[in-house]
């Protein structure tokens, strides 16, 4: 992967279209921003019950979107990332609908996992409440054979994506022939989904245990053995999150995000920096994703029954979240928990822009932290834009995540892009991906508790941040034949506070 700026999208929600024009925006009015590209779910098909991510055919691009010809061509200008699913798959698979014809005499009935195969002596109250599931109830689902054969599937995440036994031949033989699609297809980098809740264990929280740190490491050896990169996607405590870091190419850097907007609200780089000092060095770094902003990363570890504490207590993550929701003017809160449909447990549901009130500068700075952090960054198509809060797209789903996942027009990337904070935005990633200090070493200042420094030495090039979070002020300086320059964030924003909200 390359150390620069790397975009992940939905190809039909950015580019108005398919992959054809998402290649035309990328080689167009997005040229040279980007080192590669995470393309979000292309499989047929995109829109069923979770965005893609219930994939009927893993190895098909829908064809609304075009082909796999397509992937390679766009391969061919910018590195390509996609997602290997590997917990679930639909009820709708051909693979699945052969196991309810067929039964036990399908060859595909070992690849999905039932109750019964993971406690094949039953199961006590004690195991089931052990189980560590990201939504509420159980994650189960009874179905009917055509045989008349009854049977408890585990679902984790939708009764429609049933788990994957990723420990069965089939399961194993399923998964490697994606990969084996994803190399033909031009695909350098993978992403694991949901690749903590892959191995269920009897008497154990069936989350990241440690048989799931053996699968990563199997799963990860086969894909570097096509020469394919490997990216780990877990919400978890964060040194489960370090431990992940050492088995794999990149891991998520989910904390920094929620460690950002924490050092506005409170006017403190305390707990941000403590993050920065331990953080993975082989990071992606994010602010928004396609799921939400991400609480759990930050808290204490729901999986360990001794409890071990979090990087800020469970008091700042509730003031953290209502001040989201004030800021958001309350949208977040209708599209957070038990106010929508598809409710995670670990976030919350709101554009980055509107977390921190719309307020371009903030905005801005907290995309230049990013920059500066550990890592590699990723921006999400909607953060690119300083999307707001998608409310009618809401309203018309009642998905809370669909908040951040606009559906772009050709016109309004084109408006988008026009913002002077989107022209800030892109003269940062422009920034993070020429100067060569990034490819150096990194450095956190010691400071007060209210200043954030950091910088970054490459021979004798270097590039400096620093934000004073009491009234948010900032230096960015930098070397540069060895004059010192500054670079002025905010060029063509104005926005400097929160706008007002209409709610």
């Amino acid at each position: 992967m390359k150390n620069q700026v790397q975009l992940i999208a939905y190809e039909d929600r950015l580019s108005g279209g398919g992959l054809v024009q998402l290649h035309r925006l990328i080689d167009g009015p997005l040229k040279g921003l980007f080192g590669g590209i995470h393309i979000l779910p292309f499989f047929h098909p995109i829109d069923g019950a979770d965005a893609g991510f219930d994939p009927i055919d893993h190895g098909l691009v829908d064809s609304r979107l075009g082909s796999w010809a397509d992937i390679q061509a766009l391969s061919w200008d910018i590195d390509v990332m996609a997602d290997l699913i590997v917990n679930h798959i639909s009820t709708k698979s051909p693979q699945f609908l052969d196991y309810l014809i067929q039964g036990d005499d399908s060859r595909y009935h070992g690849l999905f996992l039932t109750m019964a195969s993971v406690f094949p002596r039953g199961s006590t109250e004690a195991d089931l409440l052990r189980i560590y599931r990201p939504r509420p109830g159980l994650p189960f689902t009874p179905i009917t054979l055509r045989n008349g054969q009854k049977h408890i599937l585990w679902t984790t995440f939708t009764a429609q994506q049933v788990d994957i036994d990723v420990r069965r031949p089939q399961g194993k033989a399923y998964l490697r022939s994606i990969l084996q699609t994803f190399r033909e297809g031009g695909v350098s980098m993978i992403r694991l989904d949901a690749v903590g809740y892959a191995i269920k264990k009897p008497g154990t929280s069936c989350f990241m245990i440690p048989e799931t740190f053996e699968f990563i490491d199997e799963i990860a050896n086969y894909a570097k053995s096509l020469g394919i990169e490997v990216l780990a996607e877990v919400h978890l405590h964060f040194c489960q999150q370090i431990e992940i870091a050492q088995r794999v190419d990149r891991v998520y850097d989910f904390a920094l995000p929620p460690l950002i907007l924490h050092a506005f609200f409170n006017q403190t780089a305390s707990y941000v920096k403590q993050w920065l000092a331990i953080s993975p060095r082989n990071a992606i770094t994010v602010l928004d994703t396609h799921d939400g902003i991400g609480v759990i990363d930050i808290g204490a570890d729901a999986t360990d029954p001794i409890g071990r504490s979090g990087l800020i207590s469970p008091e700042q993550i509730d003031a953290l979240v209502k001040a989201i929701h004030e800021r958001s003017g309350g949208q977040s809160r209708e599209a957070t928990g038990v106010a929508a449909s598809n409710l995670d447990l670990y976030q919350v549901n709101c554009t980055y822009y509107d977390a921190l009130g719309r307020c371009d500068r903030d905005y801005l700075l907290a995309r230049a932290i990013q920059f500066f952090a550990p890592g590699i960054p990723q921006v999400y198509y909607v953060g690119l834009l300083a999307g707001e809060n998608n409310m009618h797209l809401l309203e018309q789903t009642h998905v809370g995540r669909d908040i951040n996942r606009h559906y772009y027009t050709c016109d309004e990337v084109e408006q988008a892009l026009n913002k002077p904070v989107v022209q800030d935005l892109c003269r940062l990633i422009r920034f993070r991906k020429t100067h060569p200090a990034f490819n150096g070493n990194f450095t956190l200042q010691d400071t007060e508790d209210d200043l954030l420094g950091m910088r970054w030495d490459y021979a004798d090039e270097w590039a400096q941040l620093r934000i004073d979070f009491r009234d948010v002020t900032y230096e960015l300086s930098y070397g540069n034949n060895g004059q010192v320059k500054d670079f002025a964030v905010m060029k063509h924003s104005e926005n400097a506070t929160s706008v007002p909200y209409n709610v």
